[in-house]
């Protein structure tokens, strides 16, 4: 990280008391990315070469190791240098991407949708509350289904401190998920 990047942190961080989160949405928004409301972001690599062709809704969540991919350099090795196959990423409202997903260009997301992790998003999803994973990502289902089946396994940690959280689902374990 660069010194200049490190002071910027800082004076976000420490003086102005903002989230890492924030800063990343500063961030995007100071490179031209569309950000609502209330979304929270994880991941440091969204950066991307056309960050003004992204669009993220309200209540976002992006978890660490998402990447936006805008473009698509391959079109450089049939079409000569310098030509981009380019497509812009729109994001829709209340929208979980997993962590290290990737989203191809050209692809939207709808409104309350769960990406799953490690997710390829190779095409839009167009109905509101899917759930996708895979490579490359298709629905496996709705979010009202995904919600009744984890309600039984989950743990309610809310803003817990570090120590109170480790013992809390340590007395918990029967409640974790096995696959």
């Amino acid at each position: 990280m660069g010194l200049r990047k490190q002071i910027r942190e800082f004076f976000y961080l420490k003086i102005r008391k903002l989230t890492l989160s924030d800063v990343r949405i500063l961030q995007l928004k100071r490179n031209g990315t569309i950000v609502g409301e209330n979304c929270f972001l994880f991941s440091d690599e969204l950066e991307t070469t056309e960050p003004y062709l992204v669009s993220i809704g309200d209540g976002v969540t992006i978890a660490a190791g998402v990447r936006f991919a805008t473009h698509d350099d391959s079109s450089e090795y049939y079409l000569g240098r310098g030509n981009l196959a380019t497509g812009r990423i729109t994001i829709g409202n209340d929208v979980f991407i997993g962590m290290g997903s990737l989203i191809l260009p050209g692809v939207s997301i709808a409104d309350r949708c769960i990406i799953g992790a490690g997710s390829v998003v190779t095409h839009s999803v167009r109905e509101e509350g899917t759930v996708i994973a895979g490579n490359p990502a298709r629905p496996i289902g709705t979010v009202e289904a995904l919600k009744e089946k984890n309600k039984e396994k989950a743990i309610y940690v809310g803003d817990l401190p570090f120590q109170e959280k480790k013992e809390l689902l340590l007395r918990q374990e029967h409640q974790f998920i096995i696959r």
